[in-house]
């Protein structure tokens, strides 16, 4: 269970309380019997869950294709703007492919002619030439890396599809108007040649827009790590390979082969840091947005980061022990030391960090210590000295601190109680 409770460690504490009073017994003025009483003070409730720094936002690019880094201009710390260029990607079937689509392009005449018998058979090869090139389109799109860009270039595909076949009926229409004596073959011959111009037009926008997607450019402002982000280290040779090059120093350099989807670089905006904490499933109805927070990360010890509740994720995740938790996102603030030793260092996404978050508080409560309470029966109790005896009293318990308990009844402020050594005390016995 990732989040503790005082509550969890008063009832394991309570059966062992009634298993030990089954084999021992209370002298008067047993020495390890404490008497106190109950007071008013404050009580707060503190919910303890692991967590992790989390940068701002982060963003990786990745090649969009097969080819080689020709031309690598950020280093490793680097800090970008967004839209500054990381990355260019050497492809040279991508750029073949534009140069043949724009060599198709400038050999197309402005318009055609030929006779009314041959107008078919030209039409023909045309339709048979441009579903090919359609076909030749959407194989290059598939080849896209990125799943944004390569839908946005299908659909440029099957917009050009479209139109194609839009002009090719109203060639067909022409042509039936000629033979019929409404139109002259010109308007035909003329269709067919605009019909020709769109299809050579889209083909070599969508090569072009193939090729300037080999410059990568940073989606976000912040600092540069070259690859993707870092995973679980594996001795796996295949798996490193797997992971964009993990284990090399560095991970990309110029001239390197990437395949589609091989991640080039990571940009970190970690301008103003959080935590994630998981927060298990018994616990996470008390935790709300604004809630204060405290935390301690495994890289700084001695130091406490204040932090407050942002948000609370409503789909939970799966913990490790097997139990059900849910993400907490909180903003964290500029840590210090706790001995006075100044400002704490700012962390860096992903250190662990240890989150106790304050989620609920009463003032001006009756109180009892948290090691007055034990478990009988299913029930909490406490012994309280009526008469000069102990006697076990029932009381219903509100807010749970870590070392004190409020008592909404059973028990009123200054009555006296056992405060230590319960463990020790049977009924009827008499109090010191």
């Amino acid at each position: 269970m990732s989040g503790t409770h005082s509550r969890g460690a008063l009832l394991a504490g309570g059966t062992l309380v009634l298993l030990l009073l089954t084999a021992a017994s209370c002298e008067e003025g047993d020495p390890g019997v404490r008497v106190g009483a109950a007071i008013v003070g404050t009580v707060e409730e503190v919910v303890e869950a692991p967590g992790s720094v989390t940068a701002r936002a982060t963003a990786t690019v990745t090649a969009p294709a097969a080819g080689t880094v020709g031309d690598l201009r950020v280093e490793p710390g680097d800090r970008v703007a967004e839209g500054d260029v990381l990355a260019v990607i050497d492809s040279p079937e991508l750029r073949q492919r534009r140069d043949a689509a724009l060599t198709t392009l400038d050999r197309l005449p402005p318009r055609a002619g030929g006779p009314v018998g041959d107008f078919t058979e030209v039409r023909r090869r045309t339709d048979e030439r441009a579903g090919l090139a359609f076909e030749q389109a959407f194989a290059a799109a598939d080849r896209i890396a990125d799943p944004a860009l390569r839908e946005a270039l299908r659909q440029q595909v099957d917009a050009a599809r479209a139109q194609y076949r839009s002009a090719s009926a109203a060639v067909d229409a022409a042509f039936r108007a000629v033979q019929r004596g409404v139109a002259a073959l010109g308007e035909a011959v003329s269709a067919l040649s605009a019909a020709q111009q769109l299809q050579a037009r889209q083909a070599y926008d969508l090569a072009d827009a193939a090729v300037d997607a080999l410059t990568l450019r940073a989606p976000i402002a912040g600092l540069v790590q070259l690859g993707g982000r870092p995973s679980p280290r594996s001795g796996n040779l295949p798996a490193l390979v797997a992971n964009g090059g993990e284990g090399a120093d560095p991970p990309i350099s110029e001239g390197a082969y990437v395949a589609p989807g091989t991640p080039v670089a990571t940009v970190v905006d970690a301008g103003r840091p959080g935590l994630a904490a998981e927060v298990d499933e018994t616990d996470v109805l008390l935790v709300q947005p604004g809630v204060a927070a405290d935390a301690e990360l495994d890289a700084a010890t001695g130091a406490t980061y204040p932090a407050t509740v942002r948000s609370v994720d409503l789909l939970p995740t799966a913990s490790t022990a097997g139990g059900v938790s849910y993400r907490v996102r909180l903003d964290l603030g500029e840590g210090r030391y706790t001995d006075g030793r100044g400002a704490a260092p700012a962390p860096r996404p992903g250190m662990s960090a240890v989150v106790r978050l304050r989620v609920r508080r009463v003032d001006d409560a009756v109180t009892v210590p948290a090691s007055a309470v034990v478990s009988a029966d299913g029930r909490d109790t406490v012994w309280a000295v009526r008469d000069g005896h102990y006697q076990r009293v029932p009381v219903r318990i509100g807010i749970e601190g870590e070392e004190s308990v409020q008592i909404i009844s059973g028990v009123v402020a200054g009555q006296k109680i056992v405060v230590a050594g319960a463990d020790r005390v049977k009924p009827g016995g008499e109090a010191p």
